[in-house]
């Protein structure tokens, strides 16, 4: 009887020693993970979402290749409701619950800058993919780096075509958030320096439906250009609007989120003609820095049946994931203070065009910025064609 108690006792301590011994490799091969916070609800769900589709392709692709140092990715994705307030909690949750050591988001300039006080509180990095206003990486915030233009960059590049596009008088409608009032001035402020006159800006609520008051006045200011800073859905309303109202002025969108293809679809004949800033090309990925690249998320995308509207944010979702895991890499382990520290040395091809991060904010507490591309395009016989001043000849 007690060499049979001896026999288990001896057995189980094997396996429990095979275990122990197990459970470093074991643990070497969890799941790096990332926190993603985008807009899943709310007005500006769908732009939330066609970045969460990217995300996911750039999570699948690496994975795919064997994951980082032989870890998958693993995404842990938050909607923050389209609200600040839900932004900031998203990333504690994602920080103190989950333990992620870095973050993409949040897609909105004011939902980026609630959440980044809990940044700077917990010490983890985001990377973010589309928030626009200046103040996100010159308020002295080390741990956020953006590769997405700021609205001075973007309106720097459309600098150049300013006098092509006949711009002598402009008028801007623009979202009432950080987003759309950043963006009012930076290009407010370039065309003042070309010497456009710039009238009085114009704004409307987030989750506004009705902006007939304030078209009126812009259609009575007699500007001949109208720059529009918001979402798809209420462009979409816009140019409907401004239509009935026989609004003639020139409609130029920033911020790269106006969707042209979901503009002709949505918007038909009142797209006509406009103009759209755009920081992707799907309709000509052979025209984007990397074409062979480009043309791979394309068709990766079409592929999973999203939505070719969806591309021209879709891309964010992607390239931000890919800088979070070429910093992991760089880093060689998933720890927020190594992949912060690593960011500053990715140099990275996205689908977007060339990632590397420059110091932008005050010394000693800057944040991270990249230059992306920029384009412009524009909707003729209700489809998206490049301008002629930007076609080659």
């Amino acid at each position: 009887m007690r060499t049979r108690w001896l026999t288990t006792l001896l057995v189980a301590l094997t396996v429990l020693g095979v275990g122990l011994l197990g459970a470093p490799a074991g643990f070497a091969q969890a799941p790096i993970k990332i926190g993603v916070i985008q807009p899943l609800s709310g007005p500006v769900a769908a732009s939330g979402n066609y970045i969460r589709m990217g995300a996911e392709i750039a999570r699948d692709w690496i994975n795919a290749k064997g994951g980082v140092g032989g870890r998958k990715l693993e995404l842990l994705i938050e909607d923050n409701k389209s609200d600040p307030k839900e932004a900031a909690s998203a990333a504690e949750k994602l920080i103190v619950r989950d333990k992620v050591p870095a973050i993409m988001g949040a897609w909105g300039s004011s939902m980026t800058l609630a959440a980044m006080p809990k940044l700077e509180e917990y010490g983890v990095p985001m990377v973010v993919e589309t928030s626009s206003a200046g103040n996100i990486t010159k308020s002295g915030n080390p741990w956020i780096f953006r590769i997405s233009p700021p609205s001075e960059m973007e309106a720097l590049g459309l600098e150049k075509y300013v006098d092509k596009l006949g711009v002598k008088r402009a008028d801007f409608l623009a979202v009432n958030t950080d987003w759309g009032r950043g963006a009012a001035s930076a290009f407010g402020g370039m065309l003042k320096k070309k010497g456009v006159t710039v009238d009085a800006p114009e704004f409307m609520e987030q989750s506004a439906t009705d902006m007939n008051a304030q078209l009126t006045k812009i259609k009575a200011a007699g500007g001949d250009t109208l720059f529009v800073t918001t979402a798809v859905e209420q462009i979409t309303l816009i140019l409907k609007q401004g239509q009935e109202q026989r609004l003639a002025s020139k409609i130029i969108t920033t911020g790269g989120s106006s969707s042209p293809s979901q503009l002709i679809k949505q918007a038909g004949a009142a797209a006509e003609g406009t103009y759209h800033i755009v920081f992707f090309m799907p309709w000509f990925p052979e025209a984007m820095p990397d074409g062979k690249l480009a043309k791979a998320f394309v068709d990766e995308w079409a592929k999973r049946g999203h939505p070719f509207e969806g591309l021209t944010e879709g891309f964010r979702g992607h390239d931000g994931v890919a800088t979070i895991a070429e910093a992991i890499k760089v880093a060689g382990k998933d720890e927020p203070k190594a992949i912060q520290a690593a960011l500053w040395k990715v140099s990275l091809m996205g689908v977007n065009g060339p990632i590397k991060f420059e110091k932008d904010g005050p010394a000693g507490k800057e944040s991270g910025q990249s230059k992306p591309s920029i384009f412009v395009v524009q909707i003729k016989d209700g489809k998206v064609a490049l301008p002629d001043f930007m076609a080659k000849k």
